[in-house]
């Protein structure tokens, strides 16, 4: 567990992550981080879970309409 504080930055609170942590994850500046709210706090991540909804939306519609995407691509 890495431990983090709240600083202000400007108008806005940030957090200034750990080189040994930025190192590891191989985070470069202008990378995105997603904050998700879970029913234990909050975790911090660079996986966006939306997309994977929305995969998941495609592949049913992919699926369910297969023929016609192939007339189209066509």
């Amino acid at each position: 567990m890495t431990r983090v504080m709240l600083r202000k930055m400007g108008g806005p609170l940030g957090v200034a992550l750990p080189d040994e942590l930025i190192n590891r994850l191989q985070l470069r500046e202008g990378d995105e981080l997603c904050v998700v709210e879970t029913e234990c706090g909050v975790t911090l991540t660079t996986h966006d879970p939306e997309f994977d909804r929305a995969m998941e939306v495609y592949e049913r519609g992919a699926l369910k309409y297969q023929n016609a995407l192939r007339e189209l691509a066509q």
